[in-house]
């Protein structure tokens, strides 16, 4: 079902995107005319100033009126990037909305070709014969264990301990002998039993009493 959800291959430049473009162009120039006509401003103001110490009014006032031209015109330009930049938020923000749209519809039809290949009959079947096979095993176990007798479940409990027995028991180091380590040295096995031992003693020392009496 991979190919349900491969994406698509990039689309080319859109009409959308181009009008993008066209505005932000648009817009850094009148930024740049702006930034330009600002130092133009001063420096008139500056000559103004000027012209006016020197006695040429008519030329100051001239100048001024200049000046006054160029600051309505920055105003206009303010207003002018003010819609550009709403214009190009707009179209761009019309475009995210059309690839959500793009999404859900893609969603939608991968999610019927999922609700095709598995439709309710067939998931139904699937739950069926799962409960049959539950079932079925249920019974199995059930004759097993009545199947057996109490000798036969204190047989198995046998084996069962056995064989944790024997599990532990690999699980345990083996103990050193003598062959596996020379240095160890085993205690001698004694030749007579300790109750033969005492009888000995108490022997001699009734043929020692003898011999002192005699």
């Amino acid at each position: 079902m991979g190919h349900l959800f491969s994406k698509k291959p990039q689309s080319k430049v859109t009409e959308q995107d181009k009008a993008v473009l066209q505005l932000k162009t648009t817009r850094d120039k009148i930024r740049q005319y702006q930034k330009r006509n600002e130092g133009t401003l001063e420096k008139d103001r500056q000559l103004a100033k000027k012209l006016l110490t020197d006695g040429k009014k008519d030329r100051a006032k001239l100048l001024l009126r200049k000046k006054k031209f160029i600051e309505q015109q920055l105003n206009n330009t303010d207003n002018q990037l003010e819609n550009i930049e709403k214009m190009i938020q707009d179209i761009e923000f019309a475009q995210i909305e059309i690839q959500v749209v793009d999404s859900l519809k893609e969603g939608n039809e991968s999610l019927k070709k999922i609700n095709e290949m598995m439709n309710i009959e067939d998931v139904e079947r699937i739950l069926d014969e799962t409960q049959e096979a539950v079932e079925k095993q249920r019974e199995i176990d059930e004759l097993l264990s009545g199947a057996l007798t109490a000798e036969d479940e204190g047989e198995v409990e046998d084996e069962l301990q056995a064989l944790i027995a024997d599990s532990v028991k690999k699980q345990l180091p083996d103990a050193p002998t003598a062959a596996e380590n020379p240095e160890v040295e085993l205690p001698d096995v004694p030749e007579t039993l300790p109750g033969e031992a005492v009888k000995e003693v108490s022997k001699e020392k009734e043929e020692r009493v003898a011999l002192e009496a005699s």
